[in-house]
Order: structure tokens, then C-alpha cells, then sequence
């Protein structure tokens, strides 16, 4: 654990470290420094201050494991209804460039019920290996079970990386299995690298409103984790015929006791496609001026075989759920075409659409930051003119 102190013989009472700390932490007691461990940080802002060596500072460090029992890296493959979803496969791809710069295996970690088939193609993207529990307790994502599953892996297995998508059950399963097993985890990473020298995952996501990016390291504790958004990778290539070796796990049957019990899955009922997979975004903001609006969103969508994403604006107003919504708390998307209406274009939704191929921006303020990143900009209120683009899309397409 780390620690501080004040060494009352070497303290002269003159009071740099009270100036020097910015949490208020230190105070003056009979010309004595004093550190209120309710406010203090460990920051060493004083300790550094402090010209008379009175201030002892001593931080934790150092490795806690044999980090060199640590090998591989592996990637949770996400399944639903037993299809595995295509963030696994963007995951795979990375971690195959991961894997080859550590001199390591790519394995894959499958659970769920009756995957037995889907184990077996994993391969095929580039798996050495497939960690598989099938359970019936495993078909529907849960968060119990899951953990104590894959904690049960890293601690028999000791993977040197651990891959997962940011997604609702990613998130949720690796931050309650990097608790148990004492590692470090950085979420929604957009890029992923190797230092060769230190062994060292290098995790870059944004940090500050997406105004820089970071770079993330784990030194002294594995697995290293993270999570990665999707659609910011490519998958991996499909190499028929390709085998991986299957390792199939067991365990009692008190490892799949849940606190919960599932009643249902009720799917989102929708006309147009999941975001996460359309090669068309029609999204709209705060200048829709409402939720019976988003109507001729839904209505250019469909027209064109697309799907309707939303700024997070709109989805605090509740005009569409959560699901649609685009940016940093959101889901980051790259389709083909993404038609931007009535969004201001915050760094915060940004950030979530920006890597688009094509960006067509609709809004009645010819400043607003969304036309900076934009391949065509309209200076016009979006209620006119998306009806007006659907008409004109409908005559073409029906050409066609």
C-alpha cells in the first residue's frame, strides 16, 4: 500500500508543502506539517516540495504476479442467439497483428449454449485456439455466470491480453472480471498497439471530450485489458477451412448460479436496420424540433435501406431510444453514407461518426461545426428539406 508521512525531526514548520498541495491535504499544528489522509491523494506534490527532506512518500510499486507466466491474447467473442457478432471478428483481426508481434497464439473465448459449430469457425478468422464453455445457463448473457466463467479461464489459462468489445454486455463483463483477477482494464480504446520491448499493450483511446488521445500502458499487472468500440477496426479475413484447436470446459454447477433470474428478451422492434451494421446513417439532432419528426428520418431511412442514428441531445429528450444514439457515449459507426439533420455537430458525436465515407450535414446555422467535417453541407431547415430528399431518392431508386 502506499503511503506518507511527515518526519517531525526534519520539519521546520515553513510551510512550502501547505502552499504546494492542491487538494488542501496539509496544515500547519504547532509549526508542524500536519496531512489530513481524508483529502491527501498521494499526489508527492508536497514531498517534491518540501526543501528539507521532512515529507517520506513511498508508493506502491513494482510487479505483484510473474508477469512472464502471462501468454497470448485473447478475445471475447460476443454471441447472441448463438450468432457470434461482428465486433468478435473486428477483434480477431486486431488481435491476429497483436498476437504476431508478441510471438504468441490468437485465441478466442466462446460461451453461450449449442455453439459447438460456431466454435469450430472461428478458425476461419484467424484463431489458433477457441476456449469454449457451452452451458445452458450461457445461451442469454448474464452477468454472474459470465464473470465467474471467464475468471475462471484467465486464472487457469494466464492470457497476457484480454480483448472485448465495447458494447452493453462487453462493457459490463470485463470491468467485473478485471476486479476479480487484479488487472488493469481501458475502455473504449480506438486503437491498439505493441511495445515490443516491454511486452506492453499500448491503448490509445480519447480523453477530454475527444479533444486528445491517450495512450494507456499496464506495466505491472495481467492480463492487460480493454475494451475497443466497434466499427473502428477491420475483421478479419474469412480463410476457409482454416482449424483451430478446440478447448472445451466443464465446470460445477454452482459456477452458473445467478443473483438474477432472466424472464425475457424483448428485441427492439424497428423498420430500419441496427446502426452498428447500416452502410446508411439518417441522423438527427435538436434541430429536428421534436420526436414526431424523427418520422422523416425513419422515412429516408427506409427509402434508402439505412438506419436512424440520433445525437445523445436527442435521445435525453427522449424522441428515440438509446440504441440509435451516435458519439462518445453512444456507438461509433462508419457507414458508407451518414446524413447528419438538424445535429450541431458536438466533438462528443463527432467522434462517433467522423470516420464516415461520405457526410452530408443539414442545418439551419451555416457555423455550425458539423459542416467542418462534412463532404456536402445544405444551409436549410431539415423538416423541409428531408422530405424533400425522400421524394427526390424514392423517383430515383424506383428508376432504378
Amino acid at each position: 500500500m502506499a503511503s506518507i508521512k511527515i518526519l517531525l525531526d526534519k520539519c521546520t514548520g515553513c510551510a512550502l508543502c501547505v502552499k504546494a498541495c492542491p487538494f488542501g491535504a496539509v496544515r500547519m499544528a504547532d509549526r508542524k506539517a500536519v496531512i489530513d489522509m481524508a483529502k491527501c491523494t498521494l499526489c508527492g506534490a508536497c514531498a517534491a516540495a518540501c526543501r528539507f527532506a521532512a515529507i517520506e512518500l513511498e508508493k506502491a510499486g513494482g510487479p505483484k504476479k510473474d508477469l512472464s507466466a502471462y501468454k497470448d491474447v485473447w478475445v471475447f467473442c460476443e454471441q447472441k442467439k448463438g450468432v457470434i457478432q461482428s465486433i468478435s471478428f473486428e477483434l480477431l483481426g486486431e488481435g491476429r497483428k497483436l498476437a504476431d508481434k508478441l510471438g504468441v497464439k490468437l485465441c478466442a473465448v466462446l460461451l453461450g449454449s449449442g455453439m459447438e459449430d460456431a466454435a469450430e469457425r472461428l478458425g476461419e478468422r484467424g484463431a489458433d485456439k477457441v476456449y469454449l464453455v457451452d452451458h445452458p445457463s450461457l445461451k442469454a448473457y448474464q452477468d454472474d455466470p459470465y464473470t465467474e466463467v471467464l475468471v475462471k479461464l484467465a486464472e487457469e489459462y494466464k492470457p497476457e491480453v484480454i480483448l472485448c468489445g465495447a458494447t452493453t454486455i462487453g462493457r459490463s463483463l470485463v470491468s467485473r472480471v478485471a476486479i476479480k483477477i487484479d488487472a488493469g482494464l481501458t475502455a473504449d480504446c480506438t486503437g491498439l498497439d505493441i511495445d515490443p520491448k516491454e511486452r506492453l499493450l499500448l491503448q490509445t483511446r480519447p480523453a477530454f471530450g475527444g479533444n486528445i488521445m491517450a495512450t494507456i500502458v499496464t506495466p505491472n499487472h495481467r492480463p492487460q485489458m480493454a475494451t475497443v468500440r466497434h466499427k473502428v477496426m477491420k475483421e478479419a479475413p474469412l480463410q476457409g477451412g482454416r482449424l483451430a484447436e478446440i478447448i472445451s470446459k466443464a465446470y460445477p454447477a454452482e459456477t452458473f448460479a445467478s443473483r438474477t433470474r432472466l424472464l425475457d428478451v424483448v428485441e427492439e422492434m424497428g423498420a430500419t436496420v441496427n446502426i452498428s451494421e447500416a452502410d446508411v446513417i439518417v441522423a438527427g439532432g435538436r434541430g429536428m424540433g421534436g420526436k414526431e419528426n424523427f418520422s422523416m428520418l425513419e422515412e429516408l431511412a427506409t427509402v434508402l435501406g439505412g438506419a436512424v442514428g440520433a445525437s445523445r441531445s436527442a435521445v435525453d429528450a427522449d424522441w428515440i431510444p438509446y440504441s440509435h444514439q451516435v458519439g462518445q457515449t453512444g456507438k461509433t459507426v462508419v457507414p458508407k453514407l451518414y446524413i447528419a439533420c438538424g445535429i450541431s455537430g458536438q466533438i462528443q458525436h463527432l467522434i462517433g461518426m467522423q470516420s464516415s465515407k461520405v457526410i452530408v450535414a443539414i442545418n439551419k446555422d451555416p457555423d455550425a461545426p458539423i459542416f467542418k467535417v462534412a463532404t456536402y453541407g445544405i444551409v436549410g431547415d431539415a423538416a423541409e428539406l428531408v422530405p424533400a430528399l425522400t421524394r427526390e431518392f424514392r423517383r430515383v431508386l424506383n428508376k432504378q
